[in-house]
């Protein structure tokens, strides 16, 4: 039996891809790595990282005085930028044992260059990092942050990205459908086809916008200005969420993160959103964006989802100038894999 864990799922680490002179980040490559050190802080202090870099001694250099480097591994390989979380493998585990996933990553529809984060999990792998089967999925396009388990056998998705024509073109909406069911082991999808942030390259992934949470919680931004531009979309997205019912006909417990005031770099208004926490061994990391009372609304909301767990905001305006936040720049190993 195969099945795609939720993210509270116990962890062996995190995975991230450190960010270099050679990537996007060039111009402010100082702030962002500052920001990178602060979540490698949080991870390492509970669990195992996962740093893959061209360099992993400039790496050292950066954090051997911050972070618990007994909790650290590195891998040396060739990178185009750092969003672990939709170049890294993607972990199923059948009959209870972890299988890695190897999909296509393409920069989100061939908008950036992936030649060579395509082939992190590859290194990763052959460097014997991982101890789980390896499953080559290259002959299709997906990217991690485009899915949510809730570790049942639902996957939420939405159809704007997983149906765009840049990812999997040749495909219809039942043969992708049929195809990740049987990939994940799961029983069905949930396809939210409303919501969007400006900004964001991604065409709209799921964990921009709604995230699956213990006890059948779905945790999603909710706007309520109607001045704002997502306004229509993300209150049309709030009533598809309603009618959503779990997979014993229940419906979701819904808890709302607030839509952040708009953030704008040279004019351009940025995807900043809460949704896009990421889960830990018995704490949630969560992006704030120096907005007191947006900021504390959303650690109150995350706390509520995750009773027990320890919630932690971390300064991610560094990282939504390259249109991407917290969860974007991780990925997750269930136990037994690093």
């Amino acid at each position: 039996m195969r099945t795609l864990p939720e993210e509270w799922y116990r962890q062996s680490g995190i995975q991230i891809t450190w960010p270099h002179a050679g990537t996007d980040w060039r111009h402010m490559l100082k702030e962002v790595q500052t920001c990178f050190a602060e979540i490698a802080i949080a991870i390492a202090k509970r669990e195992t990282l996962l740093i893959v870099a061209p360099d992993m001694n400039e790496v050292k250099k950066q954090i051997s005085n911050k972070v618990n480097m007994d909790n650290v591994v590195f891998v040396e390989c060739e990178t185009n930028d750092t969003w672990a979380r939709d170049h890294g493998c993607i972990t199923v585990l059948e009959d209870g044992k972890p299988v890695v996933l190897d999909f296509r990553f393409n920069g989100w529809g061939q908008k950036f260059a992936s030649d060579l984060d395509n082939q992190i999990n590859s290194c990763i792998y052959d460097k014997h990092v991982l101890h789980a089967m390896y499953e080559n999925h290259l002959g299709f396009t997906l990217e991690g942050g485009s899915i949510e388990s809730d570790g049942k056998g639902t996957i939420m998705t939405t159809s704007t990205c997983l149906l765009a024509p840049n990812r999997n073109d040749e495909m219809s909406q039942a043969e992708i459908e049929k195809y990740l069911l049987e990939s994940f082991g799961a029983k069905r999808i949930l396809w939210v086809d409303y919501g969007f942030l400006a900004g964001d390259d991604t065409d709209g992934h799921i964990d921009t916008l709604a995230r699956f949470c213990p006890n059948d919680t779905i945790v999603y931004i909710r706007c309520d200005n109607p001045k704002d531009y997502h306004y229509e979309s993300l209150q049309n997205m709030e009533k598809q969420l309603k009618s959503f019912t779990t997979l014993d006909g229940k419906p979701y417990r819904l808890l709302s993160v607030p839509m952040t005031d708009e953030i704008k770099d040279d004019s351009m208004r940025l995807p900043a959103t809460y949704a896009n926490f990421l889960v830990i061994n018995g704490a949630v990391l969560y992006p704030t964006y120096n907005q007191s009372e947006n900021d504390k609304k959303a650690g109150q909301t995350l706390q509520e989802a995750f009773p027990g767990y320890e919630i932690v905001g971390i300064d991610c305006r560094a990282l939504i100038k390259q249109h991407g936040s917290l969860h974007c720049v991780t990925m997750q190993y269930p136990e037994g894999v690093i």
